[in-house]
């Protein structure tokens, strides 16, 4: 009896020790699956992309989403100036190869000031509409109508003046415009209720 008792004795210990073992190993997992669900930055909708570091939303107007960018808030200010705001704001669909802020400190300081000014309305509103294509281009469709026509294509903006995307071998893409400046697509297809943006590195220009 004496024995059987001292074996139990022993085996209860056994338990209690290697439950004691175990438990710092598992008791930090929950904290660490905690910290790694836990974003830096808010997630990007099912369907949307991050710019600037914020969410964008695809149920979102074109407008509302490059409002959320902090890296889009002079052409924010350029679209309201220039009294566009409720244009790309509508039904769309547009393409819109969106400037980011360091595209337009490329732009002259007195360039800029002038075309933000009420007599650059003109000015601005035909530069802004140049950065216009009508319709839902993503990048697939630009490589699609590229390959059909030797790596470029030539777009009809929504200033009447045409653009030209060439689609390089990396899959890149690259505008030239009618004064033969070339802007880069940064970020594409960032996609909207009413169409589609394409984030770019310098502001392209009418001829």
């Amino acid at each position: 009896m004496k024995s059987r008792i001292l074996a139990m004795t022993v085996a209860s210990m056994g338990v209690i020790a290697l439950a004691a073992c175990n438990s710092p190993a598992e008791t930090p997992a929950p904290a660490d699956a905690t910290a790694t669900e836990t974003p830096m930055a808010p997630a990007a909708p099912a369907g949307g992309s991050m710019v600037g570091g914020v969410a964008m939303s695809p149920t979102d107007t074109i407008v509302t989403n490059a409002a959320k960018a902090p890296n889009l808030t002079t052409l924010v200010s350029a679209v309201q100036a220039a009294g566009l705001a409720e244009t790309l704001g509508g039904t769309g669909p547009f393409t819109v190869f969106a400037p980011d802020n360091a595209a337009f400190e490329k732009v002259p300081v007195a360039t800029r000031t002038a075309l933000m000014a009420p007599a650059g309305k003109a000015d601005l509103t035909e530069i802004l509409t140049y950065h216009v294509v009508p319709g839902r281009l993503t990048a697939a469709d630009l490589t699609t109508q590229a390959q059909a026509n030797g790596g470029k294509v030539e777009l009809t903006t929504v200033e009447g003046d045409t653009l030209t995307a060439n689609v390089n071998a990396d899959g890149s893409v690259t505008l030239t415009d009618q004064k033969g400046g070339t802007s880069r697509v940064t970020q594409a297809d960032v996609m909207q209720s009413n169409g589609v943006v394409h984030v770019i590195d310098t502001v392209v220009m009418p001829d």
